[in-house]
């Protein structure tokens, strides 16, 4: 991967973090971390924590780019997307409609699976139904339908303690959502692969000293254990990258996105499934993009620029010669 950018010396940067999501703190520390290393290589930055006049404040400091470290709706599920191409602004990572697919867990399998992508079943559900009878065999995983950062997932047990069936009274997601996606529960190992411009990166397996890996083991240091390269069959390997890299291009993912997978190890090829794409994936110290990257000798802050510039490139406004990492 050529990672040596050259972007306009006089460029003006605007960071757009924060917002009201679940994910605020995590987009806060994606921004900030985004903002130094940009300062750290020259760049003029403007950072922006997003609030309900965003639009005013992205026209106050007329940026030359918006880099969009928003996590969760309204930053990552097309509402900024839309608002940012009638403002006539270039802005990193994927555009309007694939905004909409890709952070909607049932769009995402609409556009993936009939492409030969495998994914779990399931349905949506009423959240007042689980109350009344289970909708699929225990155990099975309940999620929203357009979160990110394992926020709200719940995997229902014979041995849980939400009851049998789910009782009002326990805590759960179906308290903070009116409908939620029921999927099969699959055994096995969490893997995660980046893909970077339209290169697939390298294959993660993240292994929780606790539990599962939900928003507390994606954010707290030392919870979770990152394998990487993960120890895994090369023909494993191989098909994440694949499948990846596929789930990128048939989305129409811009810049960087990440596709997270379960892989039952006893069932070889036949057990690995996609469970979603994240279309703007964190960049915390934590995160696994910039960790990936690390990986393919390419630093934080030329992951930044590599990003930055296949916005420009989009948008038309980087200059003839200079181009982003292919």
């Amino acid at each position: 991967m050529n990672n040596q950018i050259k972007l306009p010396e006089d460029l003006h940067i605007a960071v757009l973090m924060g917002g009201w999501a679940n994910e605020r703190d995590v987009s806060l520390m994606s921004g900030e971390g985004i903002a130094k290393a940009l300062e750290e290589r020259g760049h003029r930055v403007t950072r922006i924590d997003m609030t309900r006049q965003v639009a005013a404040q992205i026209a106050e400091v007329a940026p030359d780019v918006v880099f969009n470290a928003l996590h969760g709706v309204p930053g990552e599920d097309g509402t900024v997307q839309g608002m940012l191409d009638l403002m006539g602004i270039p802005y990193t990572h994927s555009g309007l409609a694939t905004s909409v697919i890709a952070i909607d867990k049932e769009l995402t399998k609409l556009a993936l699976v009939p492409h030969g992508i495998p994914m779990p079943g399931g349905r949506i559900v009423k959240s007042a139904d689980l109350y009344e009878s289970d909708p699929l065999a225990r155990p099975y995983v309940l999620k929203p339908v357009n979160e990110g950062s394992s926020v709200g997932v719940a995997i229902v047990t014979d041995d849980s303690n939400f009851g049998n069936p789910i009782s009002r009274d326990a805590a759960g997601p179906w308290q903070q959502f009116s409908e939620l996606l029921a999927e099969p529960y699959i055994r096995g190992r969490e893997l995660t692969t980046a893909v970077l411009g339209d290169q697939a990166l390298m294959v993660t397996e993240l292994v929780p000293k606790s539990g599962f890996y939900d928003f507390d083991a994606k954010y707290t240091d030392g919870m979770t254990e990152h394998v990487c390269p993960a120890n895994i069959p090369e023909n494993i390997a191989d098909l994440c990258r694949h499948y990846a890299l596929q789930a990128h291009r048939r989305l129409g993912c811009r810049g960087t996105s990440r596709s997270d997978f379960r892989w039952d190890d006893e069932r070889g090829e036949d057990g690995l499934f996609l469970l979603e794409t994240n279309t703007q994936p964190g960049m915390t110290p934590l995160s696994l993009v910039p960790e990936q990257a690390r990986h393919c000798d390419i630093s934080y802050g030329e992951l930044v620029e590599i990003i930055i510039a296949d916005a420009l490139k989009h948008f038309g406004r980087l200059p003839a010669g200079e181009a982003a990492s292919s």
